[in-house]
């Protein structure tokens, strides 16, 4: 298995293939230097990285354009540049798996078309922010392979090539967690699984089952909070994939239950505030509306006293009030006394009308100027989400939480980050600014927030955000981007002794994204992570053929507490079965995946059958034939 990348994804998605799955793992780093004559500098950055994965004996190289020397495996490689030759000394035309994780979408789709040239059997695994474009790329690598190999069937085999992306994957989870009582979703294209989290109604009770129980939460009825912070699978850390007996036994836990499960179009809810034209309330100003509205009300009072007063009929004391109220010239001189009075007050209203149409015109100009401006937030607004940071893992959080309709104020210190133009077309309201600067996070509102979700890609800035926001409302519910699980340990147990009664969660979109990178290396359909705490619980689809745990057994009997679950069976024909259970079915597909969620305990799963399973990482890597190596102590 070999790993390209650049960031904290690449060190945990190749700490996942060596210590979960047991495989033999390549990492390699650009190098900082910018020619092999200066070593020293380029190898400083692998030195860091092999203190930091102490927990593996790992070997260093340098891809020298001719050699590779010290291969103890698992082992970091440094090429200041991946070409051709770089990835043949690296193993590429004879390794299993490639994964490109480097944050440049350029980078990895260079690198992936030369990777599919030199072994078209290679597993393909891209990370790409661009959906549209991976969606391209995928059809594009499998062709080539295809091409390449006429004699490999992609329908028969895994998946050649697979794009993913780390903010598509966590973003889901980390939108649901800053909402108390919003499901966690996992959602691959077309395919939706939905796990809701229950908290039992009273002291000593168990929370409703929904389909199948998928963990059970640390969180009690007294600790609202629980030990979210550490990844601890001890007594105090949550239980994946628990069986009925210890679900019964958990009385005042909380649990993440299996509850509905439908296919989804790739359409948004109509709720999204994606408006291109202003709304009236938006054009024109409470003041300037309730000005209006006075000058009409004096113009009708105006009609009613002329026509009860000349005893003219309604429709022509109408018409003679708005003649006064213009100024049109028919001054009532040889009229009673009342037809004069009401002209003056007719004419009086006519010269305050004037500036408040001229008003409502300047204002509604200004308006449609400051379309493309950035909102502020609104004064009366609160039970909002203060979200921290509008990067690549932001913009898709904010994409999330506005199409489940949650109000939304962001705070970005870059004016030209990538989130940015979605927030001015979604028109949420955005604070530019540093969080950390005095009056930044007031001008949010946080202080009459639900929830601030703190997703900067620096760990100080976010604790920091958190520490000064917990001053400002003792209650608020927390989020924190936190990469590192010691840090996000001493995090959560001192903001929960200063805390008891609020809620604070810490979530890493290394640790979230990994699983699925890792299972896609393995060659099997990972459709999406669900996180429990700071674990993850990982859906995978699998031919049962070739797996002695799944193959001759029931349902119940291929259950194994603590690993992996049966949680749906394909029922499709296997030869009008869809390859790819991720992939979106068109309206008028016939063969569109027919999954069968509430499965028959006693069902005989057969050698034909496809099944999906909840799994978790070490239950994933001995299904796949793999033996987690052994943690050290």
């Amino acid at each position: 298995m070999i790993v390209c990348g650049d960031d904290a994804l690449a060190e945990r998605l190749a700490t996942e293939l060596h210590e979960v799955y047991g495989e033999r793992v390549t990492l390699v780093l650009p190098s900082s230097a910018g020619n092999l004559s200066q070593p020293v500098a380029g190898l400083g950055r692998a030195t860091a990285l092999l203190g930091r994965m102490s927990s593996s004996v790992m070997g260093r190289t340098v891809v020298s354009g001719s050699r590779t020397t010290g291969t103890v495996p698992p082992r970091v490689v440094e090429a200041a540049e991946l070409s051709g030759s770089a990835l043949q000394e690296v193993g590429v035309p004879h390794a299993a798996a490639l994964a490109l994780v480097h944050d440049d979408d350029e980078t990895n789709i260079r690198v992936a078309l030369a990777a599919r040239r030199l072994n078209p059997r290679l597993r393909l695994v891209i990370r790409l922010y661009n959906r549209k474009l991976g969606q391209h790329l995928e059809e594009l690598l499998d062709q080539a392979a295809v091409v390449a190999a006429p004699d490999m069937d992609l329908a028969t085999l895994d998946a050649s090539t697979t794009v993913l992306s780390d903010a598509d994957t966590a973003a889901p989870a980390l939108a649901a967690t800053a909402i108390a009582g919003t499901s966690k979703v996992v959602q691959a294209d077309g395919l939706l699984l939905r796990a809701v989290e229950r908290m039992p109604s009273g002291r000593g009770e168990v929370p409703e089952p929904g389909l199948c129980t998928l963990a059970l939460l640390s969180a009690t009825s007294n600790d609202p909070a629980g030990a979210e912070g550490s990844d601890n699978s001890g007594d105090e850390g949550p239980q994946l994939l628990p069986d009925d007996g210890a679900v019964t036994m958990a009385t005042g836990r909380g649990t993440i239950v299996l509850e509905t499960v439908s296919h989804t179009g790739p359409t948004l809810p109509p709720g999204r505030l994606a408006r291109r034209t202003a709304p009236l309330g938006q054009l024109f100003s409470r003041r300037l509306r309730w000005s209006l509205l006075g000058l009409m009300a004096c113009v009708v009072a105006l009609a009613v006293a002329s026509w009860i007063t000349t005893d003219d009929p309604p429709l022509h004391a109408a018409y003679i009030t708005l003649l006064d109220l213009f100024g049109i010239n028919d001054p009532a001189t040889d009229a009673e006394a009342g037809r004069q009075v009401l002209q003056l007050l007719a004419g009086f209203a006519g010269l305050l009308l004037l500036p408040v149409l001229l008003a409502a015109a300047l204002e509604a100009l200004g308006t449609f100027r400051s379309a493309s401006a950035l909102r502020r937030p609104p004064r009366g607004l609160s039970g909002h989400v203060v979200l921290l940071g509008l990067g690549k893992i932001g913009t898709r959080v904010l994409h999330r939480l506005r199409e489940l309709d949650i109000p939304v104020v962001c705070v970005e210190e870059d004016p030209e980050a990538r989130g940015i133009t979605l927030a001015r077309r979604l028109r949420v309201p955005v604070v530019l600014g540093d969080v950390t600067d005095e009056g930044v996070l007031e001008a949010a509102k946080v202080h009459r927030a639900h929830a601030l979700l703190a997703l900067t890609s620096t760990d100080t800035t976010n604790l920091e955000a958190a520490l000064y926001a917990r001053s400002v409302k003792a209650n608020l519910r927390v989020v924190l981007r936190l990469y590192d699980d010691d840090f996000a340990t001493a995090v959560y147990r001192t903001l929960r002794s200063a805390h008891p009664q609020a809620l604070t969660r810490s979530r890493s979109v290394t640790t979230l994204a990994a699983p699925a990178f890792a299972g896609a290396m393995m060659g099997r359909q990972i459709l999406g992570a669900i996180p429990v705490e700071r674990r993850v619980l990982v859906f995978a689809a699998l031919q049962v053929a070739g797996h002695p745990q799944l193959e001759g057994r029931t349902v119940a009997e291929a259950f194994h507490p603590g690993r992996w679950r049966v949680v749906a069976l394909d029922i499709t024909d296997p030869v009008e079965r869809m390859p790819d259970l991720a992939t979106t079915p068109s309206p008028d597909d016939e063969h569109a995946p027919g999954l069968v969620w509430n499965t028959d305990p006693r069902y005989v799963l057969k050698a034909q059958d496809r099944v999906v399973l909840a799994a978790t990482r070490q239950g994933l890597a001995e299904l796949l034939g793999r033996h987690p190596a052994p943690r050290p102590r």
